[in-house]
């Protein structure tokens, strides 16, 4: 079963164009062609990322926290209840009005002590700052050595100026060691990203992360198992030129420089709609898609990794929308610009606003005062 299983899986008929196949890929007068068993060496590499970036959390990142001035908040701890505590874990994260009323007979608290039990204790299973600027700092780190090395790596070459030339005497393209490196180090930080996004601050686009990072590390994998080295480098180098800047502005953030972050922030927005919804569609996307056909018939590889591109580009609209919601932050008025996928801390006193918001009702025939029904403070405030 598994041998039929691994011969189907492995047939050249699913991963090279008609006439072509493995053979054609085994090394031959000191030229060498990617395989499927380097994919081996990323496991360790993997391995070796989760222990770095141990070690440059606690000691590099902390430094750098230090030295942008990163303040972490100080959060007070919601007493010890049995009762609450069952039902915060087993039952609602945030109760209802009804459920509020119910737990308030059990405990003998009032109601605005529940409301504020539940956000603390809300807010005790959220990240702290210092948390989130260690997981930038080491992501903006690893983006930014990514991005310099890759384009080390390419500026030379002409696909890089030529984008049909990455199919110039495919699948036979040699590898270079620099092209080597630049693959099995960046599928292996990918992969230790998957492997670590459980205990990661989880954002509102946690699916579509995990759903980026499976993508993305299929994607490599594929490319390198049927030498589409070439585009692969240069898609690789098209998403880190802008994440080092994403993760950058996290960290100015963190640490409460406004300004700083905001101008990053600009940056960053430019460089993420020319790179992801110019460059990536408009130039290597038709590049694999359409250039391809005009050299051989197409074939389930083709489309397989095709696809694959196609659910990034799906991503990178999501993600294009979030920016522009971001944006909107820099209109008068706004000068603080947070991160869409965040989960937000709650304060008191908007707890205590919820309270008062849940505890007024709409009437339609309300009291009088003096014979005059009392003035619609919210209305009021609409037209100062």
């Amino acid at each position: 079963m598994l041998s039929r299983l691994s011969e189907w899986f492995w047939n050249e008929r699913l991963w090279f164009p008609g006439g072509l196949g493995w053979a054609d890929l085994e090394d031959h007068d000191g030229i060498t062609y990617s395989k499927p068993a380097d994919l081996w060496v990323t496991l360790p590499i993997a391995l070796a990322f989760l222990i770095i970036r141990q070690i440059f959390e606690r000691t590099v990142a902390i430094r750098m926290a230090g030295a942008l001035g990163v303040k972490e908040k100080i959060r007070v701890r919601a007493e010890h209840n049995p009762t609450l505590e069952s039902f915060f874990r087993t039952t609602n994260k945030n109760p209802k009005q009804s459920e509020i009323e119910s737990l308030g007979k059990k405990t003998g608290y009032s109601e605005r002590q529940i409301h504020r039990w539940f956000r603390r204790r809300r807010n005790q299973e959220r990240p702290n700052q210092m948390k989130k600027f260690k997981e930038a700092s080491w992501r903006f780190t690893f983006y930014l050595l990514a991005f310099i090395a890759g384009l080390a790596a390419l500026i030379d070459k002409p696909w890089f100026y030529e984008m049909k030339e990455m199919w110039t005497g495919f699948p036979m393209l040699e590898l270079l060691p620099s092209q080597f490196w630049y693959y099995m180090i960046e599928l292996g930080f990918y992969m230790s990203l998957l492997f670590s996004v459980a205990s990661d601050v989880k954002r509102k686009d946690f699916k579509e992360q995990i759903v980026h990072h499976v993508a993305t590390i299929l994607l490599i994998s594929f490319s390198w198992c049927v030498n589409y080295i070439r585009a692969g480098t240069l898609i690789m180098l098209v998403h880190d030129a802008s994440d080092y800047l994403l993760e950058s502005a996290k960290m100015f953030n963190y640490a409460g420089w406004r300004k700083a972050c905001n101008y990053i922030f600009i940056v960053f927005a430019v460089v993420f709609m020319i790179t992801r919804l110019v460059i990536f569609p408009f130039w290597i996307l038709h590049c694999t898609w359409v250039y391809p056909v005009t050299i051989y018939p197409p074939f389930f590889g083709y489309y397989f990794f095709n696809g694959l591109l196609f659910v990034l580009q799906c991503l990178h609209i999501f993600w294009a929308v979030l920016i522009l919601r971001m944006a909107v932050k820099f209109l008068p008025g706004n000068n603080i610009v947070e991160d869409e996928r965040s989960d937000r801390e709650e304060t008191d006193s908007e707890d205590d606003e919820k309270e008062l918001e849940g505890r007024k009702a709409p009437v339609k025939n309300g009291p009088v005062q003096n014979g005059h029904p009392p003035l619609n403070n919210n209305h009021h405030r609409k037209t100062e």
